[in-house]
């Protein structure tokens, strides 16, 4: 360990210490200490009361091997994922880009189209269970305009889905705001220069505007994997699960094992099963990042 050697040195050291100290006791008394205690569960038969008791890899084979509910859970996550991720990014940049006009009133519009982002979950799916209402709902009105029958948006384990990604994207403000600060970063000065050698508008938004706004796009891509995969109170509220599973994420399958089975051991194996596959695709999309990912206009 480095200690300075003057004295003034090491008293601004101790000071500084004693600033991050109320952080690193916080950290190691709420994060990594129930992260270790969350591990030494997941070898353990724990019922939330008792001492626990250790059964080794015996939670981890049941979990692959028996339990119909941890492919349900893999299975409709996975889907969420694929559907929502790739869909999230695109509409968040084609908004971004409209957001990027100088136009009259743009910060009321920018305003407008990040405030989904910013709701409470639980005022988000009410609202949406309204929409989504078979009978009642919003959006079955509007398509009986059309003479679209009624369709059990949550109710139907075959549409649900496409309920939950619907309702994900109202949500796609927050990556919006980020393309947006990478657009707003490129020099003015490459598109003037294209413009000037004849480059359409096609022409500078493959060839300028989307490698420059790599960096943001492998950001946005990291941070929307993660956080898709943790989709819980939506379907906690609005499905309780169903319909038959459809909507079983990995969070639900966490909190129902726990606080509803009250079996505290295998739950921590789900979690723990669902960090590894987080961070997995995390790194899997990091060591792409090289092939695609530009910096300061050159390729790394």
């Amino acid at each position: 360990m480095y200690l300075p050697k003057t004295r003034l040195a090491r008293r601004e050291a101790m000071e500084g210490f004693l600033f991050i100290l109320p952080w690193l006791l916080g950290y190691l008394l709420f994060r990594l200490g129930p992260l270790l205690a969350s591990l030494y569960l997941s070898f353990t038969n724990y019922g939330g009361s008792g001492v626990p008791h250790w059964i080794g890899l015996e939670n981890y084979r049941y979990m692959l091997t028996q339990d119909p509910r941890f492919i349900d859970s893999l299975r409709s996550t996975l889907t969420f994922v694929a559907g929502y991720l790739p869909l999230g990014l695109t509409i968040g940049l084609a908004i971004a880009l409209l957001m990027n006009q100088k136009v009259r009133g743009i910060l009321i519009f920018r305003g407008i189209y990040y405030l989904p982002a910013v709701t409470t979950g639980v005022a988000v799916a009410l609202l949406w269970q309204f929409v989504f209402h078979k009978q009642y709902g919003v959006l079955n009105a509007i398509l009986s305009w059309f003479g679209v029958p009624q369709i059990g948006w949550l109710v139907d384990p075959h549409v649900v889905m496409y309920a939950f990604i619907l309702m994900a994207l109202w949500g796609v403000g927050g990556t919006m705001i980020v393309y947006l600060a990478g657009l707003q970063s490129i020099p003015t000065e490459l598109y003037e220069a294209a413009t000037i050698d004849g480059a359409g508008g096609l022409r500078r938004f493959w060839s300028i505007t989307i490698p420059l706004l790599t960096p943001v796009l492998f950001f946005n891509l990291v941070t929307g994997l993660i956080g898709a995969f943790q989709i819980f109170e939506n379907a906690y509220i609005m499905t309780d699960g169903g319909p038959n599973y459809a909507t079983y994420f990995f969070g639900l399958n966490i909190y129902f094992t726990a606080f509803r089975s009250l079996r505290f051991g295998y739950a921590s194996t789900v979690a723990y099963i669902l960090f590894v596959l987080i961070a997995a695709l995390t790194l899997f999309v990091m060591s792409t990042s090289k092939r695609w990912v530009y910096y300061a206009g050159e390729k790394e």
